[in-house]
């Protein structure tokens, strides 16, 4: 299928934007219902593509592409 894992940049006015960039991947650790475990698992095998890719694919597809995080301003008390 494709690769998109996504990554982290820091703008010069402070906002972090996430965005599909590079080339890594990284393992992760998911807690699913096993019956949604199955049938995706089941997908996977119609489409010929890894269980991996498959989930890869539906994060991209509901994810928007690019993710703005705004820090707060934070007033320091003097």
């Amino acid at each position: 299928m494709f690769t998109t894992p996504c990554c982290l940049t820091t703008t010069s006015t402070g906002c972090s934007i996430y965005s599909m960039a590079t080339n890594t991947k990284q393992r992760v650790t998911l807690f699913l219902h096993p019956d949604l475990l199955t049938q995706s698992k089941v997908q996977a095998i119609v489409e010929g593509i890894t269980l991996t890719s498959l989930v890869e694919f539906a994060l991209v597809q509901y994810l928007p592409k690019v993710t703005v995080i705004n820090k707060p301003d934070i007033i320091k008390k003097k």
